[in-house]
């Protein structure tokens, strides 16, 4: 059974990293364009080569200095082996894990970007192929290195004798280095796209009065970088933290309930079956009738409802019938219902998000409409919507978080969570299909290329936007869930039965930890103002400095403004990454465990609410721009468009930085806790004797 079991699972992992190298061998042979397109694409390739390069020195230190932390102050009595190593272990995996899968994502994004540029030369279709094929090679590598790093390290802690309980335990320090990751490309990433993109934006259209992506501009090329660093290896980072983390909530939670290897494993196993439905859902992607949006949800749908009903058909053969959590008894079904509902959830909010983000619908024609008046009401009306956005999501993962737990208890909402994340491949092929969209019109522009390219890929452009808002959204919301499954999972590894809300010690967790999202937001909102604000100054020197840059006769240097983003991004994400790293640590060492379940249920309550608001209002900024920028209210260039400028560039930190960088606090808040919990148990408490 073992073999057998194991064998399917490598199989289905071996085809899906192939069909994602084939895929990737093909875009490559694609043309790549004239000379002037070569030249462009190779700068952004070489701009987030060297983006990565510098963050991944700083992130290899990182990983010596934490892995020897957890080494030396997780080595317990209460194991027969050396418990500290093979967490340490298992952080360093799945951190060059996620580094990997992230390192793929970027590269194929900046092969396929100026291929989709040549492609549009033809058709829509074409292009939408390169493009959304691109996206399928991150979606098969990440999801696909994600399960299989964790089996892995089964087989290999299996080996050395591990019992099931205490094998799941130091797995989490997978979850760990995956998060670890997240937290510096999500946040160093949003720091850099934002700050070129503000930068850009602020001295180009509003200062200026030129186009977006116009080669005069000298922060254009630094732009177009940090469409990759941090909406392509940022988010895949962020999205392989969840998987990992909530297939480890999972399995700890799990190796107190099952002894069969098919009821331990089956969180690995629906992750697989998605997978498996993903690869059947990327045969069927077929662009008509030029509908690019819904084509991208079709993929989605398709693929959800694939994952449903092959997990309805093998649930009740690899769960037993019955099991009991805490005295209570469960139901095999009732474990794929709790799947199901997470399943359901996400596409949910990802269409309730689509609606306060589109332009297409009411919430965002009325803050474009609002810029009449100036970016002030712009910006109140923003504000507005992201709070209103926050209402139905927060409800939805709430009747998700009840009903899970009514079907299956805590183990419940982690497979809840894991349901959510399913259909990850389509999800993340979806949303790394829109930078390269995006890159595509950037350099149709900057060389020069026939309008009707542009007006291709612009169309491409516009369906990823909106698809996008859908990702962000089932972001937030299976963020949300994988820590609330990390939490229950540390609540039961840790032994703690109840934790009584009106003991003063939990009231003070609650409030210190309903705090740290919004010092983390201002943390990072104040780094990408920092940033931006030494990108506005070089580009205004060049500006004023390079005779005839203005008039087309002269060439910016745009390496010194990658270098200058670089450079700021990466100084400015140190403090946050602390911040998010230590507050638990600290407080658990000083107060105890169930002061530490305090700080993490506000997070995660507080970071949830202020995590949708600014990602929506960030997106609704952005696309009341574009609704303007269509032709409505004056179009370009009017006193209308330069107001809702002004909201885009207060809105871009906050839905590409703070917004998703507070999915990597309350993910990577619970999962330190849920591994450090030895520490805790032997020295926290320290304050409190």
């Amino acid at each position: 059974m073992l073999d057998q079991l194991l064998i399917i699972v490598f199989g289905v992992i071996l085809v899906s990293l192939v069909t994602a190298y084939l895929i990737g061998k093909n875009i490559a042979k694609q043309s790549d364009g004239t000379p002037k397109m070569k030249e462009i694409a190779e700068a952004i390739r070489e701009g987030a080569r060297a983006f990565l390069y510098r963050e991944y020195k700083i992130i290899a230190i990182f990983i010596i200095i934490f892995s020897l932390l957890i080494y030396f102050f997780l080595d317990t009595p209460s194991t027969p082996t050396n418990e500290g190593l093979f967490i340490a272990i298992s952080f360093v995996v799945g951190a060059l894990a996620s580094l990997l899968a992230g390192f793929i994502g970027m590269k194929i994004a900046t092969i396929s970007n100026v291929r989709t540029t040549e492609a549009a030369k033809h058709s829509i279709s074409k292009a939408f192929k390169v493009a959304f094929n691109s996206g399928s090679v991150m979606g098969l590598s990440l999801v696909s290195f994600a399960v299989l790093g964790l089996l892995i390290l089964y087989v290999v802690y299996t080996y050395f004798g591990l019992s099931n309980e205490i094998l799941m335990e130091v797995l989490t320090g997978y979850g760990l280095g995956g998060s670890s990751i997240a937290l510096f490309c999500r946040v160093g990433g949003g720091i850099y796209t934002k700050a070129a993109d503000v930068g850009g934006d602020l001295v180009g259209k509003v200062e200026k009065g030129i186009p977006e992506d116009d080669p005069r501009n000298p922060a254009v090329i630094a732009d177009n970088v940090g469409d990759n660093v941090g909406d392509v290896a940022g988010m895949g980072a962020d999205l392989f933290g969840s998987c990992a983390e909530s297939t480890c909530a999972a399995l700890v939670i799990g190796a107190i309930v099952f002894s069969s290897l098919s009821g331990l494993i089956y969180p690995i196993l629906i992750s697989v079956v998605g997978i498996a439905a993903c690869l059947i859902t990327l045969l069927t992607v077929r662009l008509r009738k030029e509908n690019v949006e819904g084509t991208l949800k079709q993929a989605l749908v398709v693929s959800s409802v694939l994952v449903a009903g092959a997990l309805y058909y093998f649930t009740p053969k690899w769960l037993p019938s019955t099991f009991e959590i805490s005295g209570v008894s469960y139901t095999a079904m009732g474990a794929y219902y709790a799947v199901l509902c997470g399943l359901v959830a996400g596409l949910l909010i990802g269409l309730i998000t689509e609606y306060f983000t589109s332009y297409k619908n009411k919430p965002v024609q009325q803050v474009a409409e609002s810029s009449k008046t100036g970016a002030s009401t712009n910006i109140i009306y923003g504000l507005a919507l992201g709070y209103e956005s926050a209402v139905m999501p927060l409800i939805l993962i709430a009747v998700t978080v009840f009903v899970s737990f009514y079907f299956a208890g805590p183990y419940g909402i982690a497979l809840a969570a894991l349901g959510m994340l399913s259909t990850l491949v389509i999800g993340l092929a979806i949303d790394a299909y829109g930078p390269v969209a995006d890159n595509a019109g950037g350099i149709a522009e900057m060389s020069a290329l026939p309008s009707i390219v542009r007006k291709r890929t612009d169309v491409l452009d516009a369906a990823g936007n909106t698809t996008a808002a859908i990702g962000k959204g089932f972001a937030i919301g299976s963020a949300t869930l994988t820590a609330l499954a990390l939490f229950f999972a540390f609540v039961t590894a840790s032994g703690l039965t109840t934790i009584d809300l009106l003991s003063p010690i939990v009231l003070a967790g609650i409030l210190v930890g309903g705090m740290l999202p919004f010092i983390f937001a201002a943390l990072t909102l104040k780094a990408v103002g920092r940033a931006a604000y030494s990108i506005i100054d070089e580009v205004r020197h060049q500006f004023k400095s390079i005779k005839g840059l203005m008039e087309g006769k002269a060439k910016p240097d745009y390496a010194r403004c990658v270098d200058i983003a670089t450079k700021a991004s990466l100084k400015q994400m140190i403090v946050p990454g602390i911040l998010v790293i230590f507050s638990p640590l600290i407080f658990g060492w000083l107060f105890g465990i169930e002061a530490l379940s305090g700080l993490l249920i506000g997070a995660l309550s507080s970071g949830a609410v202020l995590a949708t608001s600014l990602s929506n209002s960030g997106g609704a900024w952005d696309n009341a721009k574009k609704y303007i920028e269509a032709g409505h209210l004056g179009g370009k260039g009017s006193d209308v468009h330069k107001a809702a400028v002004v909201g885009d560039t207060v809105g871009d930190g906050c839905k590409d930085c703070s917004g998703p960088g507070l999915n990597v606090l309350m993910k990577l808040m619970a999962i330190v806790s849920l591994v450090f919990i030895p520490f805790f148990i032997k020295y926290g408490g320290l304050l409190l004797g």
